[in-house]
């Protein structure tokens, strides 16, 4: 069995999620290297700018100043000398969304996000992402 590209993995993370996941609206992978959304699959049409900014966001989130700070601050604590990110995941709710991104276990730099109604049960949210994200990663 022949593996996939990077691109290809990526395209299949976004399709599966929105497939897998219960409610789930849109998804998205996020370079943090270079914080560029690599893909995107969404029910609905955005504007360009709209979808810039969740890969602003994304990054901001994961790897922020104050962040970077936390995590060092954490790392310091608990004695921790490799370079590994402390946070793997953060969800946010809003009015009428649920959004859930998710770091890759294989590469640091990548992040996908994904975005479901606010009905959705968080425990599958969690449980479908994480296996998505699992098995998109045992192609690779």
């Amino acid at each position: 069995m022949s593996t996939m590209s990077m691109s290809q993995r990526v395209t299949e993370t976004v399709k599966s999620m929105r497939r897998d996941v219960p409610e789930c609206v849109a998804a998205g992978v996020v370079d943090m290297s270079t914080g560029m959304l690599l893909a995107v699959d969404t029910v609905d049409s955005h504007p360009q700018e709209l979808l810039d900014l969740l890969a602003a966001a994304t990054f901001d989130l994961f790897q922020g100043r104050n962040v970077v700070m936390i995590e060092d601050s954490f790392k310091q604590r608990r004695g921790v000398t490799s370079n590994e990110h402390y946070f793997q995941e953060i969800m946010i709710n809003s009015e009428n969304l649920v959004h859930l991104f998710i770091r890759s276990p294989d590469d640091a730099d990548i992040v996908t996000a994904v975005i479901c109604r606010r009905g959705v049960n968080i425990g599958m949210l969690f449980a479908q992402a994480r296996s998505v994200l699992r098995q998109v990663e045992a192609l690779g």
